[in-house]
């Protein structure tokens, strides 16, 4: 693992995980509640993926300039930011539109019967 990431099994979880990951979550719900669409997640994915291998140089001595860790760390908190954004859009639209839409699950919704979408 540590091949991959350029750092140890710990720092990628507490730092990538827990730390970007919270960042990640909080972009993915600020681009869902200002209604922009999902591309735009892409590029905050890239800039968080840098920052946070630029902390695990800083802080852990980690790798800088390794791709494969880049790469492994972007697609996580890509992820993540996805997942917040797709939860959040779908509870807005519920609480927007509660007479057209109605939950599948924390991921999807639909609209309701007779209603005119």
């Amino acid at each position: 693992m540590e091949s991959i990431t350029g750092t140890s099994v710990g720092v990628t979880i507490g730092m990538t995980v827990i730390l970007m990951g919270f960042c990640a979550f909080m972009t993915g719900q600020a681009i869902a509640n200002t209604w922009r669409p999902f591309y735009q997640l892409y590029p905050y994915a890239l800039l968080l993926g840098a920052t946070d291998r630029f902390m695990i140089f800083a802080l852990f001595e980690g790798e800088l300039l390794s791709l494969t860790g880049y790469i492994f760390d972007t697609v996580i908190l890509f992820a993540i930011m996805a997942a917040a954004f797709r939860i959040t859009r779908v509870n807005k639209m519920l609480s927007q539109y509660p007479w057209l839409y109605e939950r599948m699950g924390p991921f999807g919704f639909r609209a309701r019967e007779g209603a005119d979408v």
